[in-house]
């Protein structure tokens, strides 16, 4: 029979490379984009969470990078809403480098 954990990490790493293939695939709007990094950074959490499950003693490192995804997370909350407040829009193609 085959080991339960091989099926959860697989589901993990088919999580990773989901979110990977959106966020190269689907780039029309930032916040599909900051989903797509949201998404990988559950998987990799899911997978940190299996693999420290079986040592034990390691929880707190689980929390630091929970901690590290919030602030991601927060910060390109805030990115939307400012670039939303000053173009109007999160398309991609509306951005531009010389227009401030």
């Amino acid at each position: 029979m085959v080991n339960f954990s091989l099926f959860m990490i697989l589901g993990c790493l088919i999580m990773i490379f989901c979110g990977l293939w959106s966020f190269i695939s689907y780039h029309k709007h930032l916040l599909n984009s900051l989903l797509s990094l949201e998404f990988m950074m559950l998987g990799i959490f899911w997978m940190l969470s299996l693999q420290m499950s079986g040592v034990g003693s390691e929880i707190y490192f689980g929390l630091f990078f929970l901690t590290l995804v919030v602030c991601e997370g927060a910060l390109g909350l805030s990115l939307l809403i400012m670039i939303v407040r000053s173009h109007g829009n999160d398309y991609f193609k509306s951005f531009s480098v010389l227009v401030c």
